[in-house]
């Protein structure tokens, strides 16, 4: 009898001590549009993503974010802080280290800090890469050197609050202008497991001029603002609300510029980077699926409760969120409505799962992701 007091007590102690640690995290409550949508229509289950192929099984980890010059070769960022070129033969050459060459990078989140990780890629009109940093700010790098300037120190930040996690990248082929994401001025991205639980809205659609070095804040309060993309026209650009599944449209141009308006919401999944495709529509790689089944997916389950949050946050790893992910391939095409107007799909996972971008590139479609150590492609995008 006198054992099972103790036992009692101590576990008692034990809820009492967890209780009274401070959470990482300050939620607040968040309730959904509604269950997602149903897989019919345009959502229909099919095996499109399946017919490609991994290629750089091992050498390349999370090849997040994509671009190609006009000789045909793609570059792309990785975990361990590395960016490479990818040779119209399929040849890999690493071009630089945004951070530190460390032996130590790629292989925990921790070093992210010291090696890098670069997200959002792009080729401005004068060849020169455009890259954004979680860590280390907006740079441009020599891609034939690998030589880097700083052009947006993360400490600069804008309007008196510094970056905490670059993420999407866009530039205007018309005036050079490099719009970019800042995901959380909270958390970093090796913390986003906690940005996505926690929920706040402290991201930012940001705009930089390289001509005059000025940095504008477009738009604020903003649910891990992710991927953008540009329209054919420049008019508008879209922007993936990863945390909240949902798109948003900023106008730049005509008499709606500088409002924003809601073109897609209670998504299937939650939205990573937007990419114009090499026929006019939207694409978008979906980080994690949100299907309906017998009971509300997680995320939905706890988003109304934030002191059930704030436990979760206290007592669970930050990688044990891992296992709820599911090995779910989907990409959607959107028209430039924001409608849906195609799908693909990897059920099991055969080829690839959480997907960070699409990016199409004669006759070729590069699939990425935020860790996984392989590049997927696909030849063609034949139906």
């Amino acid at each position: 009898m006198l054992g099972k007091r103790w036992i009692l007590a101590a576990l008692l102690a034990v809820a009492v001590g967890v209780y009274l640690l401070p959470s990482p995290i300050d939620p607040k409550p968040h309730v959904l549009k509604g269950p997602p949508p149903a897989l019919e229509g345009p959502l229909a289950v099919n095996t499109r993503l399946q017919k490609g192929r991994r290629l750089f099984t091992g050498k390349l980890h999370g090849p997040e974010s994509f671009t190609a010059d006009e000789e045909g070769n793609v570059y792309t960022g990785t975990v361990d802080g590395k960016l490479w070129r990818i040779g119209p033969d399929d040849s890999l050459t690493l071009v630089t280290h945004m951070g530190q060459d460390l032996p130590e990078c790629g292989s925990s989140t921790d070093y992210e800090p010291l090696c890098g990780r670069p997200h959002g890629v792009r080729l401005d009109r004068h060849g020169q890469l455009i890259v954004a940093d979680s860590y280390f700010g907006l740079h441009s790098v020599d891609p034939e050197t690998g030589e880097k300037t700083l052009l947006l120190a993360n400490s600069q930040g804008a309007d008196g609050v510094p970056f905490a996690f670059l993420n999407g990248l866009e530039i205007s082929s018309q005036t050079g202008i490099v719009y970019f994401t800042d995901s959380s001025s909270r958390w970093g991205r090796r913390h986003v497991k906690l940005e996505v639980i926690e929920l706040n809205s402290l991201g930012r659609l940001l705009s930089f001029d390289p001509q005059t070095g000025s940095v504008t804040v477009l738009l604020d309060a903003l649910y891990m603002p992710n991927g953008i993309a540009l329209s054919p026209d420049e008019h508008f650009l879209l922007l993936a609300e990863t945390s909240i599944g949902r798109i948003l449209r900023f106008w730049l141009k005509g008499p709606k510029a500088g409002t924003k308006e809601i073109v897609m919401d209670n998504m299937i999944g939650y939205p990573d980077n937007i990419r114009l495709s090499d026929h006019g529509t939207f694409l978008v790689g979906i980080t994690t699926t949100r299907f309906r089944k017998a009971t509300p997916p997680f995320l939905d389950l706890i988003a109304p409760y934030p002191s059930i949050k704030r436990f979760l946050a206290k007592v669970i790893p930050l990688s044990w969120y891992g296992v709820l992910l599911p090995h779910y391939a989907l990409v959607l095409e959107l028209g430039s409505d924001g409608e849906i107007v195609g799908t693909l799909h990897d059920p099991e996972g055969r080829l690839t799962w959480a997907i960070s971008d699409v990016f199409q590139h004669r006759g070729r479609t590069y699939l990425g992701s935020t860790d996984l150590p392989f590049l997927p492609v696909l030849q063609g995008w034949d139906s």
